[in-house]
């Protein structure tokens, strides 16, 4: 009997991991999606684009949090659950998810303090450089370890970091607060962590963003929102 009942487990294992697989995923995704709606509503009447102020500390690292949750997840549902795999427990998902946001969550710390409302300048400046940094060796780097490795919440929190940081920069400089420049640069997030890196892809985003830069430069009351109403 013992042994028919190690038979039994054997085959069902592989349905179980797959259910839960994909509750893991479903979860995760969901929580994504809630922390979107929850981004909207908190962000309605925050944005002032160049001229945006963060708030009291608590309430940014709120809204951080919840952005991260936003924007960063469904990128790394993929490595969430290789993680959870290789380890064999689907408990994994949970902390993986938990430790890579409280590494964004560390970020925030540093942005507060360093934030301040700006010129539109420094915005044109910070895309040029945000676009050459996109197709620099160090940035492929972390975009393929995002992309193939399999680690844990925290080291792949760092990858993210280095290969999203300059997009993160750019939404921060742009408007915070802005909830369309924040599903921009999840769009364009999520895309580097689910693909390879390919020049074909790869330099006309990075052309795109110095497009936006010197439209930012030369024309800055053409883009919606960055400059604040009188």
């Amino acid at each position: 009997m013992s042994l028919l009942a190690d038979e039994r487990n054997a085959r069902q294992s592989p349905a179980r991991q797959s259910v839960r697989t994909a509750l893991a995923a479903t979860l995760a995704l969901t929580l994504a999606a809630a922390s979107w709606i929850v981004a909207g509503s908190r962000m309605a009447g925050m944005d002032m684009g160049v001229a945006t102020e963060l708030g009291s500390f608590a309430s940014f690292m709120l809204l951080w949090i919840v952005m991260m949750a936003a924007m960063m997840l469904p990128g790394a549902v993929p490595a969430m659950l290789r993680r959870a795999g290789f380890g064999g427990r689907m408990r994994a998902a949970p902390l993986f998810v938990a430790t890579y946001l409280a590494v964004w969550g560390v970020v925030g710390i540093a942005v507060y303090p360093m934030y301040r409302p700006h010129g539109t300048v420094v915005v044109g400046i910070v895309a040029v450089i945000v676009a050459a940094y996109e197709l620099t060796p160090l940035k492929r780097r972390f975009r393929t370890l995002c992309h193939d490795g399999v680690c844990n919440g925290f080291a792949f929190g760092v990858y993210c970091i280095g290969s999203s940081i300059g997009l993160m920069v750019l939404l921060l400089l742009l408007g915070l607060m802005n909830i369309v420049w924040m599903a921009v640069v999840a769009a364009i997030v999520l895309a580097q962590k689910l693909l390879p890196a390919k020049a074909a892809i790869d330099v006309p985003v990075a052309l795109a963003i110095v497009g936006l830069g010197i439209l930012i430069l030369i024309a800055p009351a053409a883009l919606p929102g960055l400059m604040p109403t009188m």
